[in-house]
């Protein structure tokens, strides 16, 4: 749980720092995106998009994953 924190953390850090020097010759993300001919309503249509095929991709998975690892877990030989 630690290095997935840490990790996060450094992502942050790192992620601060590149927009301060980002934000010091002016760049902002709605110049980026323009650049890249996206607005931000399309860019959260698209997160929108990717959750709804997700979500239930994930739900689909997990009703098979889930009950073979329970099988999996219940006939393990003790431990010790």
């Amino acid at each position: 749980m630690f290095r997935l924190l840490s990790g996060l953390f450094k992502i942050a850090l790192v992620s601060l720092i590149t927009g301060a020097g980002l934000s010091a010759f002016d760049i902002t993300a709605a110049d980026i995106l323009t650049d890249l001919g996206l607005t931000p309503e399309s860019v959260l249509a698209l997160i929108e998009r990717g959750v709804a095929w997700a979500i239930p991709n994930i739900v689909l998975g997990s009703m098979v994953i889930v009950p073979v690892w329970l099988v999996i877990y219940l006939l393990r030989p003790p431990r010790g």
